[in-house]
């Protein structure tokens, strides 16, 4: 096929892409920066313009949409622009130019409104009730998405990839690495809370799988994850170990780390509307303080039989090669 990866700069979108040229696809990478995918066209530009966004689009046989802006805290416009518009100017480019397959990606998060999940199913995107501005804009993004999905015309399959990481990763590993050195990676509560997380090349493989079955898993969402949850304080640990690093062990009361995450966004929500810069990392805010002392792990029955994909790295490989990497 002619497939166009948006985000292509990004870990998961340059492997996405990678993996597309090796099985002999025809592959176009569209992201702001240099992709370095081997193999690949590549076309510089940004989703929130649609010129470019079409011209991009023009002559492929299928979309892998992955451009996002992914960061915690930021101003609304832009999440907005990038995370909505962005997927609007890509679902307008594929029914002009007659694209026939769209692969969007989301984010569980999207259904998460701050409570547990344990074994649930991908549930509906909720942009009133998901936690800051990331994942309320791609609530947004992702009902626009499967409104597109038409049948005999293009074919929209939604995959929400759960904490993607690997060797590599600047998004998840390379933040819980720098704070574990420096002494600021606490474990909310007592640690236990069970968490699904996706090794790379298994999200890699899903998203390459729903491209392939995108009849057979369109207009409805999909989690993916590696279907093997563990207590977060073992995440966190396995991954700061990996790279030298001191597992965290001091412990802070979850209740008041949700108190104090929800201070932090009400100061950057102030200092935005003052037009100061925020910190687009900071230690603490009330999505990341749920998502580090909540359970959220995932049915994933659907996910396989739809996509007929399986994970074929566990766990604990994954954590080998992380520390073989490092290394």
């Amino acid at each position: 096929m002619r497939v166009l990866v948006t985000g292509a700069s990004g870990m998961l979108g340059r492997l996405v892409a990678t993996a597309l040229v090796a099985r002999g696809d025809e592959v176009t990478v569209l992201q702001r920066g240099p992709a370095a995918v081997e193999g690949a066209r590549e076309r510089r530009g940004d989703v929130r313009d649609a010129a470019a966004v079409a011209a991009a689009v023009a002559g492929q046989d299928a979309v892998v949409h992955l451009a996002a802006k992914v960061n915690v805290v930021g101003p609304w416009p832009e999440y907005l622009a990038v995370n909505v518009e962005g997927t609007r100017h890509v679902l307008d480019a594929c029914r002009t130019h007659g694209v026939g397959r769209l692969v969007h990606v989301s984010s569980p998060s999207v259904a998460h409104a701050g409570a547990a999940l344990v074994g649930e199913g991908a549930g509906p995107a909720d942009p009133e009730r998901a936690r800051g501005p990331y994942a309320r804009s791609k609530a947004m993004a992702e009902r626009l998405a499967l409104a597109a999905d038409e049948p005999g015309g293009l074919a929209v399959s939604v995959v929400r990839p759960h904490l993607v990481w690997g060797p590599g990763d600047t998004q998840l590993v390379a933040r819980i690495v720098a704070r574990a050195r420096r002494g600021r990676l606490p474990l909310l509560g007592d640690g236990a809370a069970l968490v699904d997380t996706t090794y790379v090349d298994n999200a890699v493989d899903a998203l390459v799988a729903a491209l392939d079955r995108c009849e057979q898993a369109r207009g409805v969402p999909l989690v993916v994850s590696n279907g093997e949850p563990r207590p977060i304080g073992e995440v966190l640990g396995a991954m700061a170990a990996a790279a030298g690093a001191p597992r965290p062990v001091r412990r802070v009361p979850a209740a008041l780390a949700r108190a104090a995450g929800s201070l932090v966004d009400a100061s950057v929500a102030l200092l935005e509307r003052a037009g100061r810069d925020v910190e687009t990392d900071p230690p603490l805010t009330r999505f990341l303080a749920e998502q580090l002392s909540t359970a959220h792990w995932f049915d994933q029955r659907r996910t396989r039989e739809l996509l007929d994909w399986q994970p074929r790295v566990p766990l604990d490989e994954g954590f080998a090669r992380l520390a073989a990497w490092y290394a």
